[in-house]
């Protein structure tokens, strides 16, 4: 076939790399791997994989590595990846198929990232754009970098056959702090020659937040907040759902409240409509709470795993426990399953 090249920058990735280039072996595509200073056996395996390897020198920029990357591709058609991700479901004859529909726009594929949460690990989804034609398209930008059209051309969207798990927001916590400590200095620098760039004050949020540092991330969320920015960017459903969570965590309940004026714009998913749930049930209001969680149960595609199942359930079963009605309260706990907090409080409730 090989009618694209898969394009990924590595560094020190013995025990990502493999998983990644094995999950794409069906392909039967190019493969480029740009080094950008390995010490371990990562080109060894990228090699054994048939991948192209070739050395970058690394200078504190993302953008000028996925470019170096791409130049070295056979193929205009390049779908990126990166070393902690692996193909979970795909279609890759019908890349080519979209491609020729849309030959100018860009191709997002899902991405289901794991996260660690207060009482287990959980996934939550979001679609980035990976696949395109590189006469159109480049990146820009040292740290997070984005896709940007070569010319003054809209740069539509198109869905490709692909979902790939990440790993990238786990690990110990030696790698998640020089990985932090990396993303920060990059990002500081870049709001400096930068500060009227609404998506780099909502990445120092998602850094601050990964921190559980509440208080800082609130700040750089609510100056995304401050931008006149389209409802239809992911980032800004992004800000909005992790302020609002910032909101609640640090009690600052009469601001979250103010999420009643976004909703008719927002409610169009389970996330947002659980997370309304959990205002008015910080606030006080269990049966506005209980219409949402309720709400929440009948919608599909969730972005965060749980926000229209057991999530909602555990609140339903607070709420009962809280009215007094145990025996409900506990068939909603039991709709939980191994959700732990669900499990606490349903062997406490008759102990």
């Amino acid at each position: 076939m090989k009618p694209f090249s898969v394009c990924i920058i590595a560094k020190n990735e013995e025990q990502n790399i493999e998983r990644c280039l094995k999950s794409i072996q069906h392909f039967d595509c190019e493969i480029i791997v740009a080094d950008t200073g390995s010490t371990d056996r990562t080109k060894e395996i990228a090699h054994q994989y048939g991948a192209k390897v070739y050395d970058f020198e690394w200078i504190n920029d993302f953008s000028a590595a996925r470019n170096f990357s791409i130049a070295k591709a056979s193929y205009d058609w390049i779908l990126v990846l990166d070393c902690d991700e692996w193909a979970e479901e795909s279609n890759p004859e019908e890349f080519m198929v979209l491609a020729k529909e849309y030959p100018a726009y860009i191709g997002r594929l899902k991405r289901k990232n794991f996260t660690p949460s207060e009482n287990d690990q959980r996934i939550y989804t979001d679609m980035v754009e990976r696949f395109f034609n590189r006469r159109y398209y480049h990146y820009e930008a040292p740290i997070h970098e984005q896709l940007t059209p070569s010319t003054s051309q809209i740069p539509y969207a198109f869905e490709i056959p692909l979902t790939v798990l990440h790993t990238g927001y786990v690990g110990t916590k030696e790698k998640l702090e020089a990985k932090r400590i990396r993303n920060m200095t990059l990002l500081q620098k870049e709001l400096e020659l930068h500060p009227d760039d609404p998506y780099l004050y909502f990445q120092m949020g998602q850094e601050y937040y990964c921190e559980d540092d509440y208080e800082t991330a609130a700040k750089y969320y609510s100056k995304v907040l401050t931008f006149d920015l389209s409802p239809t960017l992911e980032y800004l459903r992004l800000t909005i759902q992790a302020y609002g969570n910032c909101l609640i965590r640090l009690n600052r309940i009469e601001e979250a409240l103010q999420y009643e004026q976004l909703y008719d714009t927002f409610a169009t998913n389970p996330d947002f409509v659980f997370l309304m749930g959990r205002i008015y049930y910080v606030s006080g209001q269990p049966i506005k709470a209980m219409s949402e969680f309720i709400k929440a149960t009948s919608m599909d595609n969730p972005y965060a795993e749980g926000t229209n199942t057991f999530l909602c359930w555990y609140y339903m079963g607070l709420i009962n426990e809280r009215m007094g009605n145990a025996d409900a309260a506990a068939s909603f706990y039991k709709k939980c399953g191994d959700f732990e907090p669900a499990m606490k409080r349903l062997s406490e409730l008759y102990s």
